[in-house]
């Protein structure tokens, strides 16, 4: 458990009570303050009266379209750096992609494991704190903002899943340095445990894929034998 993370306020919006109840559980043994609703509109409210650090909210919730909603808690005053996960058991490709760019910090698909969860939330809210320091990055005309979660290549938007965007934060953000699979575990995922190091791997390629079209994937640099690095192709050495 992250100690500095667990003065958290956190609200769950979920219809699914039996889904929501494990959650709250588990959150709250970790130390999180948490709230759960059942309602839309009250959930707004609460937004409202008391700004939380992160909301998950389940993809369709009685009475509401998840457009409204989610547009909603990001119109709610004093939100800005409101953090936002969608919880859905629609995955996918283009609900995930429609949820990520309503400016969901992270899409997890439902049934999900309690654990990846927990570790997924303390890297996000990990992200809430980062970003006063580091509003934006650039390097060679791929920008990355803190402050909305953007990712654009020359002006062209990119659309990245939460995971993908962290995992390409922490390396921009430490260009030029190489890191081995458990150190990125640990610092993207939140975690060192229960997730297998081949989720790093498999995450790196998606990246590159989606960074392929803009011409960005060789920015991402495999170090044979260690790990993962960010740089420039002309300054980077492949070892």
């Amino acid at each position: 458990m992250l100690a500095a993370e667990t003065d958290k306020h956190i609200l769950i919006v979920d219809r699914d009570v039996a889904c929501a109840e494990p959650l709250r559980q588990k959150l709250s043994e970790a130390g999180f303050r948490v709230q759960v609703f059942t309602d839309g509109a009250a959930a707004i409210n609460a937004v409202i009266e008391q700004p939380p650090h992160l909301v998950m909210v389940d993809w369709n919730m009685p009475g509401f379209v998840s457009l409204e909603l989610i547009e909603g808690l990001r119109r709610a005053h004093n939100t800005r750096k409101l953090r936002l996960i969608i919880l859905s058991a629609l995955a996918a490709e283009h609900d995930i992609v429609t949820g990520l760019s309503l400016g969901a910090d992270d899409y997890i698909t439902k049934p999900f494991s309690l654990r990846e969860v927990i570790a997924r939330v303390y890297a996000v809210l990990r992200d809430y704190s980062h970003d006063a320091k580091h509003p934006a990055v650039c390097i060679d005309g791929l920008t990355l903002e803190s402050g909305t979660n953007r990712v654009t290549a020359r002006g062209q938007l990119i659309t990245l899943r939460g995971i993908e965007y962290r995992l390409l934060k922490f390396l921009m953000l430490h260009a030029g340095c190489t890191f081995n699979r458990a150190q990125l575990l640990s610092s993207v995922w939140g975690t060192d445990r229960d997730i297998d190091e081949r989720t790093v791997d498999v995450n790196v390629q998606r990246l590159r894929k989606i960074l392929s079209e803009p011409g960005y994937e060789s920015y991402i640099q495999t170090v044979r034998g260690f790990g993962y690095r960010f740089a420039a192709p002309a300054t980077a050495r492949v070892e």
